[in-house]
């Protein structure tokens, strides 16, 4: 399945929505001129009197506002009818409400004018005043504000349409008798490729032939390009250089990390937070308030208000329904979320859904994985300790024919060792059985074969004895930080393997920022204490586990729930998945397993630990920016709809009488303020070696 970008354009309205917004808008512009004109023509002092009477101008501008609405403003009164049918409220049901309301007012005091009591009439014209030019800046700046989105977004997506932009549409495809370019969708895992100089390479795979070097910085961040060899992993979407090599393809069209990452990002940005949720909430009650609050502007008005109190009822009592619409409110959390979720795949943090984003900066409790995690999670075999009749190169033939359908890191370890040896494995191990976080056993040349920790040895029946020597040997490699592994053939310990995996660079740095940030740090590995012990004091982790099963890591996760708290769990492998669903926000190792990857609700895409402090601090960045929109969208509506009522009127005069045009433009400028606010989160700093939060 080829990557589309069709999805991905349609998402950040590139597609249709921003073609037809820009013509409603550049259409209602082009309307609003000449209705502005001839309302406020005479207010300005220009003669339009002396060429056009009274009763034609009314007349026209109830002509172009009548096309403007039609036209331009038919999706969003639509959406508005919508929202009346349904009874879900939203922002539109008080544009359409406070619009047409505007609109019946003036349309009558244009065509029935004698239905006005004398009071309502201009003494100089004898026409009833008309706010035409309210409706239609309502919608205009409806429309703006609309526009303003859509270019947020499209602004936001740019990344991830760069990303797109970088998978080619065909590749070499390289066959016995010939070469030959095919479409992208054409390659399927186990085919072969040929990359050339300069080239994109097209899919996930594995370099069989040649050697390059290829640039990687959309995945790593580094600008240095990295040699590939045999046996080496590309990864889609990264740049050749001026070598030339051949890849056999593993993962093709959206199971390519480079789909992923797109996917997982495009779901996320659409995703809804919980705080999102308590808005709409919010903004559901709220409506109803301001209708009522409009009703009684109207009433009280019409009852107590100065000579002819009518108009000021009229006026006062749709400025309010216009003054009062919740743009900014609706505005105030999705465009916080998208920009945050943006800036995060830019940075290489890959959220699932907006509520993983908002979630990750509150939490306190976090507990990670050892091996992979801080660990480089590329671990060597140093020591092969023999404790039976067979050689250091039996025993490693043994283990790596058992190893190799296993893609745990020390596997990976293993058979590095039997090939530095040049050293085959005997056979393809039959019966192959993995116990996550404990061992594999399996049946090699007819001989029964187990590798694992010393539970796992336990289980295999070797006689006390032989456990006591490996105890033994085991204890002084342990106490020096190194993992240890043994081999058993015919439920006899034949071997041990001592292996040590250094700590991540930048490791104990990211320990110590995630400690400033208030969080309390727990590593959990299925490890021995003493080897456990060792990394943990090394990057300044104060609690650890020790000797721990998937299940254990799972149910350690649960009793954090029971007590009250909302842990996070980063690991990488596929024996941290249950604990990385069980977390209230799970965080993989781009590096690891596709399990972990796909469990879990946040990936760091290049593996750096120096990821998780910078993604919990955008969390909390973005958490505050939400609240500071919801702040400006609830103060502009305390402060603007009692002035909208007219509740300075009676003190300071007339003058003080909010029109529905001046609503319409207090509306529109509370959502740029807001747009313009969560767009901050692009370029805001984000500093992790403090728990204060500047923005």
């Amino acid at each position: 399945m080829p990557l589309e970008s069709t999805g991905l354009d349609a998402d950040f309205s590139s597609g249709s929505d921003k073609p037809i917004i820009a013509r409603e808008l550049i259409f209602g512009l082009i309307l609003l001129a000449p209705i502005l004109f001839l309302a406020m023509g005479p207010m300005l002092g220009l003669s339009i009197d002396t060429w056009l009477d009274a009763h034609t101008n009314q007349a026209l501008q109830l002509l172009f506002t009548s096309i403007l609405i039609i036209t331009c403003g038919y999706s969003i009164f639509s959406r508005g009818m919508k929202s009346l049918i349904s009874g879900h409220l939203n922002m539109f049901t008080l544009i359409t409400i406070g619009v047409t309301a505007a609109y019946i007012y003036s349309a009558t005091a244009t065509l029935l004018p004698g239905f006005f009591p004398e009071e309502f009439h201009d003494p100089r014209t004898s026409l009833v005043h008309s706010s035409f030019d309210a409706c239609a800046m309502i919608i205009v700046l409806v429309l703006i504000g609309q526009m303003l989105e859509n270019l947020a977004r499209i602004k936001t997506g740019s990344e991830l349409r760069s990303l797109l932009s970088l998978a080619p549409t065909t590749a070499r495809l390289v066959t016995e008798h010939e070469e030959k370019d095919v479409p992208l969708h054409d390659v399927h895992p186990g085919d072969h490729l040929r990359v050339r100089p300069g080239e994109t390479i097209p899919v996930d795979g594995t370099v069989t032939e040649g050697t390059s070097f290829v640039d990687e910085s959309f995945i790593t961040g580094e600008p240095s390009p990295v040699i590939k060899n045999r046996n080496d992993e590309v990864v889609a979407g990264t740049r050749n250089g001026r070598g030339s090599f051949i890849l056999i393809a593993e993962k093709t069209g959206s199971e390519t990390l480079l789909a992923r990452i797109i996917t997982l990002v495009r779901t996320a940005q659409r995703s809804r937070a919980p705080v999102q949720k308590m808005a709409d909430a919010v903004a559901g009650v709220f409506i109803p308030i301001v209708l009522s609050i409009a009703l009684a502007t109207f009433i009280g008005w019409l009852l107590l208000g100065c000579h002819p109190s009518l108009p000021y009822a009229i006026v006062s009592s749709v400025s309010v329904l216009v003054i009062a619409c919740p743009c900014a409110i609706g505005l105030a959390t999705p465009m916080s979320i998208i920009v945050g979720i943006g800036r995060a795949a830019r940075e290489g943090v890959l959220f699932k859904d907006a509520e993983s984003l908002e979630t990750l900066g509150q939490s306190k409790r976090l507990m990670i994985d050892k091996t992979g995690t801080i660990t480089a999670g590329r671990p060597t075999v140093t020591d092969v300790i023999l404790f039976g009749d067979q050689t250091e190169q039996e025993v490693l033939s043994f283990a790596a024919a058992i190893e190799l359908k296993s893609e745990h890191p020390i596997a990976t370890a293993i058979c590095q060792a039997s090939r530095k040896h040049d050293l085959k494995p005997l056979q393809e191990a039959d019966s192959f059985l993995a116990t996550a976080g404990s061992g594999v056993e399996g049946t090699v040349a007819g001989q029964a074969v187990g590798i694992g920790n010393e539970a796992f040895l336990k289980k295999q029946r070797v006689p006390l004895n032989e456990l006591t020597d490996f105890q033994k040997a085991a204890k002084p490699l342990r106490a020096s930080g190194k993992m240890i592994t043994g081999v058993v053939i015919d439920h006899r310990v034949a071997g041990l393997l001592a292996i040590t995996d250094p700590v991540k660079p930048g490791a104990q740095s990211a320990i110590d920022k995630l400690k400033h940030l208030g969080l309390t740090v727990t590593m959990l590995t299925g490890d021995h204490s003493d080897s456990a012990d060792v990394i943990a004091r090394s990057v300044g982790i104060d609690h650890y586990k020790a000797s721990l099963t998937p299940q254990e890591k799972h149910r350690l996760i649960t009793e954090s729930h029971a007590h009250g708290e909302q842990p996070i769990m980063v690991g990488d492998g596929m024996n941290d998945a249950p604990a990385l669903a069980a977390a209230t926000v799970g965080i993989a190792m781009g590096t690891g397993s596709d399990v972990a990857i796909e469990t879990a609700d946040v990936t760091l895409i290049r593996g750096d630990l120096q990821l998780l402090p910078h993604a919990i601090q955008l969390s909390r960045t973005t958490l505050l920016n939400i609240r500071q929109n919801l702040f400006l969208a609830f103060c502009y509506n305390i402060i603007g709809i009692p002035l909208a009522a007219g509740i300075l009127v009676p003190v300071l005069g007339s003058n003080w009488q909010v029109t529905p045009i001046f609503a319409a433009t207090a509306m529109s400028l509370s959502s740029v303020f807001v747009i313009t606010n969560a767009l901050r989160l692009r370029t805001v700093t984000i500093c992790t070696d403090t728990n204060q939060l500047t923005l």
